[in-house]
């Protein structure tokens, strides 16, 4: 299940990097996926939802300097170097907003800062898959959410054992080179 394996990542996140899971947001409220679903229509599935009701990795409303552009959305360099998680508001957004032939099905849940690539979860069977502007869209780059998070924890900690090629911890930050 995909809360384990979130776990998984946030307890490598507080041990190597504490300054970067200390930044981290709170979670979503059923309200607000409730809300979201609604205006998307479509419902979030289990794994989905659990884990925005575990961290929704949207910016503080504060910080959002333009509430139109998916830039806002997340907290860069994590997952990786060039991309973030969403938060239900860019999830929201970027469903509505995709830069690409976009099926109803295809929740975003990782992007670029200018939503050029990204991931997505096919709410039909739980698969996901990967877009690249002006590339096709590949469905299938990971049979699960669990599985997607497990493989972002095995890079975590390949960075935290010093055998990844880029990334590294420094002063309590996940750091790429």
């Amino acid at each position: 299940m995909s809360v384990e394996s979130w776990s998984r990542v946030m307890n490598l996140l507080r041990e190597h990097a504490p300054a970067d899971h200390a930044d981290l947001p709170g979670p979503a409220t059923e309200q607000m996926l409730r809300a979201a679903e609604a205006r998307m229509g479509i419902a979030l599935p289990g794994d989905l939802r659990a884990w925005l009701l575990q961290n929704n990795l949207d910016l503080p409303e504060e910080e959002v300097e333009d509430p139109g552009y998916v830039g806002f959305a997340g907290f860069a360099g994590f997952p990786d170097e060039g991309s973030f998680f969403l938060g239900i508001r860019a999830i929201e957004w970027l469903h509505g907003n995709h830069p690409m032939p976009w099926r109803a099905e295809w929740i975003p849940i990782v992007s670029d800062q200018d939503s050029w690539t990204g991931l997505f979860l096919d709410a039909r069977d739980g698969r996901i898959g990967k877009w690249f502007v002006g590339e096709n869209i590949a469905t299938g780059t990971y049979a699960s959410l669990a599985d997607y998070f497990d493989s972002v924890a095995g890079v975590l900690q390949r960075i935290a054992d010093g055998t990844h090629p880029y990334g590294s911890f420094t002063e309590g930050r996940l750091v790429w080179s």
